[in-house]
């Protein structure tokens, strides 16, 4: 009841402050008329926003617009590695639909936005706005990004529409929220009823254990078809969601690539403190038989997408990273595109995943270089940030040839102590022109 009551609050402000717009609106109208202005009578499309890091905050923003366009309210959809400081000046309505990335940062795609558009004060009085943050509360600085957005927008004298919607985790009660603010911009509460992501039948059908005897947990090569047979489509560094029984849906990095003629995922096993399996691990690598129906869908992650070119490519993983990293290799399989991949593990013995593609690749040329560091293996823990500041002459010569990076795997540890060891050898303003120019990549959880 009390929910119920708060969202016919918000409706009520929400619907008062476009009332209040659409007056302003229909004023500057009637001037523009007088003035002799023939396009005051063409609304300008409303601007949808998006800085994504995993793909989620894009498929929030492509599916906030059709449903504007299926209400004949007019969108256009920008990444914020394409928005500019002067489109965002010409817009009369926008909403932004953003991540935060680690500890309050903007995501990869927003990071430009963030240092050639955020650190001006371009004049917005003219901008009305609502900003949608998606976040995690686990992390210290929860929406940091939206929170950091919403603040600079207000300064510029933009006027908010609603009030910043925080999302945790993909919960159902803010996106409920976000949609009702949608539905009455556009005029249509039916917006509410936006479609769930669809999921389809797929088959477990193959699992195997590839690290047995190994300190860590148990890591397990997992296959899946479509029940139905249908075509697999998906490219490299795209992300399976899949749905188990009675929860909600989880993500992991694809593989393979569709022409092996399966899906491939590594699931490691997780264990509650008191020592139950985890839902989702527990019912992927223990739990569900082989043939089990398994709900799951596709999602794309255009920004872990390969190059679109043969330019080199160096690969830096850890763990159960190397399955979204071994996609590109198998993608890249018959071009003479060098690859260099720098992985770890606990130990050699146990832990080298997918040790046979490894050692063909290396013997075929696929990989003309294969760094591994394996931490328990000498008394001195190694890791792959280690590896990186070895080998730093090396990565900036690949780097001037044109070299991408791209990063799978950890985001606790890992990730954040790889990007600090990639800014000490190449320079954080040179890594930082590199997610500008889309060569440094990320996908992490």
């Amino acid at each position: 009841m009390r929910l119920l009551l708060a969202f016919a609050i918000i409706a009520a402000y929400i619907a008062f402050t476009v009332a209040i717009l659409r007056a302003h609106r229909k004023k500057a109208a009637a001037r523009d008329a007088a003035d002799g202005d023939s396009d005051a009578e063409h609304a300008a499309p409303l601007l949808v926003a998006f800085a994504s890091q995993s793909g989620y905050a894009e498929q929030l923003a492509w599916q906030t617009a059709r449903s504007l366009r299926a209400a004949n309210v007019p969108s256009r959809v920008r990444s914020f590695a394409d928005l500019s400081a002067e489109e965002l000046a010409k817009a009369e309505r926008a909403l932004f639909v953003v991540s935060t990335y680690g500890e309050g940062d903007p995501p990869d795609a927003g990071l430009a936005f963030m240092k050639t558009v955020m650190s001006k004060t371009p004049p917005l009085s003219r901008l009305a706005y609502g900003v949608l943050a998606l976040g995690d509360r686990t992390y210290r600085n929860f929406c940091g990004f939206g929170r950091t957005l919403d603040g600079w927008l207000k300064r510029q004298c933009a006027v908010p529409m609603f009030d910043l919607i925080e999302v945790d985790n993909a919960d159902e009660a803010a996106l409920l929220h976000w949609r009702q603010a949608v539905g009455t911009l556009a005029g249509d509460d039916e917006l509410l009823e936006w479609a769930a992501p669809r999921n389809e039948r797929w088959q477990l059908s193959a699992r195997r254990l590839l690290n047995p005897g190994s300190a860590g947990h148990p890591c397990f090569h997992i296959e899946l078809k479509p029940l139905d047979g249908s075509k697999m489509e998906w490219k490299a560094g795209d992300i399976a969601v899949l749905t188990p029984p009675g929860a909600g849906p989880r993500e992991y990095s694809i593989a393979s690539i569709p022409s092996e003629g399966a899906l491939h995922i590594l699931v490691r096993q997780s264990r509650r403190a008191d020592g139950s399996l985890g839902v989702a691990s527990g019912w992927l690598t223990e739990h569900a038989t082989i043939g089990a129906d398994i709900p799951l869908r596709i999602r794309t992650n255009a920004n872990f997408h390969s190059p679109p070119d043969s330019r080199p490519l160096i690969l830096i993983g850890n763990g159960t990273g190397l399955a979204g990293l071994r996609s590109h290799l198998k993608s890249r399989e018959g071009t003479p595109a060098m690859n260099w991949l720098i992985f770890g593990e606990r130990n050699a013995r146990h832990d080298t995943f997918y040790r046979d593609d490894l050692t063909r690749w290396q013997s075929s040329g696929l990989l003309a270089r294969l760094d591994l560091a394996f931490s328990r293996d000498q008394p001195e823990r190694v890791y792959v940030q280690h590896l990186i500041e070895r080998a730093a002459r090396d990565l900036r010569e690949w780097v001037a040839h044109g070299a991408s990076i791209y990063v799978c795997g950890s985001a606790e540890g890992m990730a954040a102590a790889v990007d600090a060891q990639l800014a000490a050898a190449l320079g954080r303003e040179t890594l930082d022109q590199l997610i500008t120019d889309r060569r440094y990549r990320r996908d992490v959880y």
